[in-house]
């Protein structure tokens, strides 16, 4: 087993370092007085995954890595092959929720027999690359409705979406964030593949509710069909692929895909996650919705 990150002097790359879940990887790793290389097509240590010419300055002298995949390409593969060549130890993964269910995205397997989720390919190629690996599959973060996509939705009052009376246990990103700093910085997280959830299933009548507590004011949740979805953000700007997508992405809730409680972050840390008021909570106090 491989010394603990804890120490080292190492810095710890985080790639995705201004995206949702790595800039709080990155906060959480300061935070313990550990060096980090946050690395991003903005940042000083520029990481670019469709240029793999910037791959090697950023894990050049460091020995962990935090990896939030490339989704239109599996570039994982790759990556983890350069990652190895540079002496790194350990990697931590981001994958996600239903990567190993095929009914979980069926459409997609449907036009392709042969079809394999891209992060299942980083899956694989992680946990056959002889480091020390830890996979994190999360369902639905909590953040989506505030710095995410749905965060329109929310900030105009009317969540208008094609999910019925579907629920999903929403993860809070900074559960995620501590998974990943454990499994980063401490033993005993090799070979693991965390399921991570919030503790229970909320609908989309139900988030609204709670959010229109938090905030003060009236936030409503609406189920409509597929094609009112799109047709409603095309009319907004929006590509009908884009809109579509993002439906296809809303698929699994309505399908009940998303109600299982997951064990991860209680295995990982050894705490119940966060409560969805929590993050309600945190998102107020920020001012996210009233931007």
């Amino acid at each position: 087993m491989t010394r603990s990150v804890q120490g080292t002097g190492e810095p710890v790359l985080v790639l995705g370092a201004t995206g949702m879940t790595g800039s709080r990887v990155a906060r959480r790793l300061r935070e313990r007085g550990l060096e980090v290389r946050s690395a991003s097509r903005s940042s000083p240590w520029t990481f670019d995954w469709r240029d793999p010419s910037t791959w090697d300055r950023v894990l050049t002298g460091t020995r962990a890595v935090y990896v939030v995949q490339f989704d239109p390409q599996p570039l994982t593969p790759p990556f983890v092959e350069r990652a190895v060549a540079h002496g790194l130890e350990r990697i931590v993964l981001l994958s996600g929720r239903g990567v190993d269910d095929r009914d979980y995205f069926p459409e997609a397997f449907e036009s392709d027999a042969n079809f394999v989720p891209t992060h299942l390919v980083g899956e694989e190629a992680v946990r056959g690359s002889g480091l020390e690996w830890t996979i994190l599959r999360p369902g639905w973060f909590s953040q989506n409705l505030s710095e995410g996509f749905l965060g329109q939705e929310v900030r105009s009052g009317r969540m208008r979406l094609p999910t019925g009376d579907g629920a999903a246990t929403w993860i809070d990103a900074e559960d995620i964030a501590a998974v990943a700093v454990a499994a980063l910085t401490e033993d005993g997280h090799h070979g693991r593949t965390y399921e991570l959830s919030g503790s229970r299933a909320l609908d989309l009548t139900e988030v609204a509710r709670e959010i229109s507590h938090g905030l003060g004011r009236e936030v409503t949740h609406t189920p409509v069909t597929v094609e009112e979805f799109v047709s409603e953000h095309v009319a907004r700007g929006w590509s009908e692929e884009e809109a579509r997508d993002l439906a296809s992405a809303l698929s699994p809730i309505p399908r009940g895909k998303d109600t299982h409680v997951s064990p991860g972050v209680g295995e990982a840390l050894g705490r119940e996650p966060r409560f969805f008021e929590e993050f309600v909570r945190d998102a107020v106090d920020s001012g996210v919705w009233e931007r």
